[in-house]
Parts: C-alpha cells; structure tokens; sequence
C-alpha cells in the first residue's frame, strides 16, 4: 500500500475521533451554560444546543476533509509521521480555536442574559393625558 494513503486514513483515524471528542465536550458542557440562559424554556435550550454541536461538527469535519489531501513525498515512515504531526496539530489548533469560541460565545450568552435589565422608559405625556400615579 502506497505510503500516503497510510498517512491519509491515520489522519482520518485520529482527526475524526478528536473531533468527536470535542463535540461532545462541547454539547455536555454547554448545556448548563443553555439550561441557565433558556431557564423558563428547556426545550429551546436542547434545540439550541444541537444546533451548535450540528454547526461544529459541519465546519470541523469539512476542514478535516478539505485538509486530507498533500502534495508532499512520504518516502519513508519518518516522512509519514512527519506529515501527520503537521496534519494533526493543524487539526488540533483548529478544533481549540472553535472551542475556545464556543465558550465565549456561551460566556457572552450567560452574562447577557444575567446582566439586570435597564427599568423601561416611561411613557411621553401628550396634551390632554392624565397624570401617572406616583408610586
């Protein structure tokens, strides 16, 4: 077997599980931070949180996938190992930069929707209105 296609489905092999991996992190812990924002409506919180695990899983395997093709010479099995470390790593780099964003964003969500809310402004007199009670 030709030595590149040994290094393509090893990149496959780790990246797909890695990704995996993180996704499931991701939804099991993001949960909370969507059960606590979405407290009156548990089911927009599950719903929101799939859609953000469907999301992930969409970028982070297109880019495992866009990213299995190369160019270089794999002469032997250091050339190989080489070609995964950079593959892998990328990957890797990838999937922490998109986890690291998934909880800013959810940091972002929570702290929103804990922030007090500023009091509504009162309504503008117009001629003829009676006067507001006073509290």
């Amino acid at each position: 077997m030709d030595r590149i296609v040994v290094a393509y489905a090893l990149y496959l092999l780790i990246s797909i599980p890695l990704t995996v991996l993180v996704a499931r992190t991701l939804s099991k812990h993001g949960r909370a931070f969507l059960a606590e924002v979405f407290a009156d409506s548990p089911g927009l919180a599950a719903a929101v949180n799939q859609l953000l695990v469907v999301g992930f899983y969409l970028i982070s395997l297109g880019f495992v996938t866009l990213f299995l093709t190369s160019r270089a010479s794999v002469p032997g099995a250091r050339e190989v190992f080489e070609l995964l470390s950079v593959k892998v790593g990328t990957v890797a780099l990838i999937l922490g930069v998109m986890h690291l964003t998934n909880v800013l964003v959810f940091n972002g969500i929570r702290r929103r929707h804990l922030a007090p809310k500023p009091p509504a402004p009162a309504p503008v007199p117009y001629p003829g209105m009676p006067p507001f009670p006073q509290h």
